[in-house]
């Protein structure tokens, strides 16, 4: 079914996923094929946020059921236990774990680069950063691009955005944010010039769902054209590198031939085959991209989801793609 999110394990052998449902399926690399392991069924209605933290192996799930469990892996029994973290929590799009895995961060569409700053994306034409900090557990935040004093919940930056906002994410060093919108537009703002200024780029794609750094000046992007985007900052502006599923025969069809079909079909009162087979190796929405192979900085390979239900590997170094 339609992939909603997926999470890896520390040495991607392992992928949690959900499939629009209440499910969580672990599947594992064993033998050269991808094997059902485990199936987490905590949840009543559809998880809508997985993380797994690499050193502690535990998995955190949201979902619309508005509560969020951590799942603890017992080697003994050969089975995961869940624990009830928060309830009643309000309906929530993402829920990761913070760098430490001792802290989550939860919110209505939104992703976190630290745990001192969290950047939430919403339905009102919006982006805001937040000053978030646990005094019981985090250190005293020092001054960054962001401010130099970071109470709890002091709001950082807000920018206006001229359609919803799908997703955001920070740049690896975190002073840079981007997000995409659903005018088609992908945008960032950098700490460092001007937090209040956001540079966008108006594009001729459908409007994108995810977007993640693969460097500190390169983002990639992906939504309803079902194709992962490339992007680069250049002299402080946005630029459209490539598409990076690269269809293996041009697509050809105009007006005329359009005309003509239909021509046909009324004189012939009979419909003809239409291929609805789409060039792109994702067949619909892709839903969410996550990092796979490198480091923070130069991200190499990553995972793209979509509701086609399907999970692809995309090597940047040699321009390649898996399906899983």
């Amino acid at each position: 079914g339609p992939i909603t999110c997926h999470a890896w394990n520390k040495d991607r052998t392992q992928v949690a996923v959900s499939a629009s449902s209440n499910e969580i399926h672990i599947f594992a690399w064993r033998n050269g094929d991808w094997v059902n392991t485990a199936t987490l069924t905590e949840h009543d209605l559809p998880v809508t946020g997985l993380d797994w933290a690499p050193n502690t192996n535990r998995i955190v799930s949201c979902s619309r059921d508005k509560n969020a469990f951590v799942w603890t892996f017992e080697a003994d029994k050969g089975t995961w236990k869940p624990e009830l973290v928060l309830q009643n929590i309000g309906y929530s799009h993402c829920f990761r774990f913070a760098f430490n895995a001792q802290q989550h961060v939860l919110s209505g569409h939104q992703l976190r680069t630290n745990l001192l700053l969290v950047a939430v994306q919403n339905w009102s034409l919006s982006a805001t950063t937040n000053g978030k900090m646990t005094g019981e557990v985090d250190e005293k935040p020092s001054p960054n691009p962001w401010g130099s004093k970071m109470p709890f919940g002091q709001l950082m930056a807000e920018l206006p955005i001229s359609g919803w906002v799908h997703h955001v994410a920070f740049s690896p060093s975190g002073c840079r944010l981007a997000f995409v919108a659903h005018d088609s537009s992908i945008s960032y703002v950098d700490a460092n010039q001007d937090n209040t200024v956001a540079h966008t780029l108006r594009t001729s794609c459908l409007p994108f769902t995810s977007a993640e750094w693969v460097t500190e000046n390169s983002i990639v992007a992906a939504g309803h054209d079902c194709s992962p985007v490339l992007f680069t900052i250049a002299d402080g502006n946005l630029k459209e590198v490539c598409k990076l599923d690269i269809p293996s025969e041009q697509r050809s069809s105009s007006v005329n031939s359009a005309l003509q079909m239909f021509r046909n079909i009324d004189r012939n009162a009979a419909s003809e085959q239409i291929n609805v087979q789409l060039k792109t190796l994702h067949q619909n929405m892709i839903t969410q991209i996550l990092p796979h192979s490198g480091n923070k900085n130069n991200i190499i390979k990553f995972t793209t989801c979509g509701t086609d239900g399907l999970i692809a590997l995309w090597d940047l170094k040699n321009n390649a793609a898996i399906v899983h």
